[in-house]
């Protein structure tokens, strides 16, 4: 069901400190790392770091109350058959389908079904179709 691998998203403290990291402890392009954005309805900060094979997304909260933790992106070709299905197998779907960070629909897995990890089904780009 769970397509390829999209991206890795990995909470930190300061989106700025961890560019730096990558780029100057990695050596990541400056032009491979995107521009800070925010989330506020998901209470986050994010940016990307664009690597070979797929993306880091590297996400700060923007308040106390932020839900985030270390995550898992999965493309799925349809959010909402995705949702039903996870439904169907017994995971506990965490919210309605919601467009992310990509503009794209997503969902969250509760942690507890996938043994403390979040994972988040995003609906593969148009893009990507083509």
């Amino acid at each position: 069901m769970i397509g390829r691998l999209n991206h890795v998203g990995i909470a930190v403290p300061s989106i700025e400190a961890a560019k730096a990291t990558y780029r100057d402890l990695y050596g990541v392009p400056e032009s491979a790392i995107t521009e800070t954005r925010e989330l506020p309805a998901q209470g986050v900060k994010f940016a990307f770091v664009n690597v070979a094979n797929s993306q880091i997304e590297l996400i700060e909260p923007l308040g106390e109350n932020s839900p985030i933790t270390k995550f898992i992106c999965f493309e799925v070709e349809n959010i909402y058959e995705a949702r039903d299905e996870m439904v169907v197998r017994g995971a506990r779907v965490l919210n309605e389908p919601r467009i992310g960070a990509h503009g794209t629909p997503i969902i969250f897995i509760d942690p507890k079904n996938s043994d403390g990890v979040l994972i988040e089904l995003m609906e593969t780009p148009k893009a990507a179709h083509g």
